[in-house]
């Protein structure tokens, strides 16, 4: 993927790609050229990472569910997963061939057949006697060693022998699996929180789980605004094809919540009000009127509604007028910019962590790369989509905050600090990709 884009070189400047909303924004609000309202913001909110922090420390946790192991997948342990019983709960044959008793001799008489999922209580084996025997069925007590087919040398109706005598083929307990080799009743398998992959289930089911407790998932309602959104079809003057809601599933999804609802909300602030009272999800995502322009109207609608601030705006580009408020009946409502790229910007600062906290699971880790040519903005963090190239961070070209296209190419946003020289290290924050189950 990474070889197929076209990379930004280190004269990429953090103003060269975003400021362009903003300057229509500072000409249709009257304010000089580079000082539009959001730019009068521009170095002040949240420090990035304490947003993160503050948004994942707010959510309340959800209760957990039980499920059934086939509806599990992706799920994440509440508590640490034990053994139910050992693995293998019997003495079992590793190979298909002959359980034999005695070591010493070149040959066995043959006393009967053991098949797997047999039952029956099996005959103890006298010296020189062996049974035929399928991988995975019990050994006969006395048993010395299975005998596969492949080093059998010769074998009669009731007799069979190996060349060179038993002790030259094998060795005691040879490709039999004792019981509790694997473990034992009460060992640890998985730790709490570990996510319940494809193999996972297979161990919980081998170790006689029918179900697991796993943490439970917040319900989101997403409400996109603006009445310049069409959500079909090619936009005429005036109208813009939306780019966010359909992001918002899958992002949802990725992160670890429900979507429960998504709904296109004209700019209208009793319509908005109306939209939350509506709501009984326990996170919702507001997208776009978030600012402070004339048909920006969140902020007016969490004052009528009471809502605690609990970050305001976040000192970051792109994405600086996301906030993420308290509701007084404890649920959260993220506001994140309307632009697609600053959208996506917001709900990995805000609404990633604040799902994961709401699943009992700790913030997100950063991964880390050499930065590759990346400035930084002496006042503010940057996010920039880039490539992983042998290590290195490199930037993409089409990084502006309405542009999607570095992003959906990119491997992951590299976050700088604010600061008059760029590091040397950057930090990185994932992306979803198609093979990706979660940030976790």
């Amino acid at each position: 993927m990474a070889g197929e884009i076209s990379p930004v070189r280190a004269d990429h400047s953090p103003d060269s790609t975003e400021d362009g909303p903003e300057a229509v924004g500072a000409l249709l609000h009257g304010d000089p050229p580079g000082q539009s309202r959001e730019h009068h913001h521009h170095g002040t909110g949240t420090a990035w990472d304490r947003a993160r922090e503050r948004a994942h420390s707010a959510a309340t946790q959800c209760p957990p569910v039980r499920l059934p192991l086939a509806e599990a997948l992706g799920e994440c342990l509440v508590r640490p997963l034990t053994a139910l019983s050992a693995m293998p709960a019997f003495d079992t044959a590793a190979m298909d061939g002959f359980a034999v008793c005695g070591l010493e001799a070149d040959h066995w008489t043959v006393v009967g057949r053991v098949l797997a999922g047999a039952t029956d209580q099996v005959t103890a084996l006298e010296p020189g006697q062996a049974v035929e025997i399928a991988t995975g069925a019990p050994v006969p007590p006395g048993t010395s060693a299975v005998l596969p087919y492949e080093r059998v040398w010769w074998m009669e109706t009731d007799r069979v022998s190996v060349a060179g005598g038993a002790r030259h083929a094998l060795a005691p307990g040879q490709h039999i699996r004792r019981t509790g080799e694997e473990c034992e009743p009460g060992d640890l398998l998985l730790p709490a929180q570990a996510e319940l992959t494809a193999v996972a289930l297979g161990l919980a089911a081998a170790a006689g789980h029918d179900d697991v407790e796993v943490a439970g998932r917040p319900s989101v309602r997403a409400l996109v605004t603006g009445d310049e959104l069409i959500t079909s079809g090619l936009p005429g003057r005036g109208r813009i094809r939306d780019a966010t809601g359909p992001q918002l599933p899958g992002l949802v999804a990725w992160a670890g919540g429900r979507l429960t609802a998504l709904r296109y909300v004209p700019d209208d602030l009793d319509g908005l009000v109306g939209e939350f009272d509506r709501a009984s999800e326990e996170l919702l995502i507001v997208c776009g009127s978030s600012s402070v322009g004339p048909v920006d109207h969140l902020q007016t609608a969490l004052r009528r509604l009471g809502a605690e601030p609990l970050v305001t705006s976040v000192n970051c580009r792109p994405g600086h007028p996301q906030s993420l408020h308290r509701l007084p009946d404890g649920r959260l409502i993220a506001g994140l910019p309307g632009n697609p790229l600053a959208t996506l910007v917001g709900f990995l600062t805000l609404v990633v962590p604040a799902i994961g906290g709401s699943r009992g699971l700790p913030l997100p880790p950063l991964g880390r790369a050499r930065n590759d040519g990346i400035a930084s903005h002496p006042r503010m963090t940057r996010l920039v989509p880039v490539s992983i190239l042998d290590g290195r961070a490199v930037p993409l070209q089409h990084g502006g905050s309405a542009m999607l296209r570095s992003a959906a190419q990119a491997d992951a946003f590299a976050v700088l600090p604010p600061g008059p020289q760029p590091p040397a290290d950057v930090s990185l924050l994932a992306l979803p990709a198609a093979n990706s189950p979660g940030p976790w």
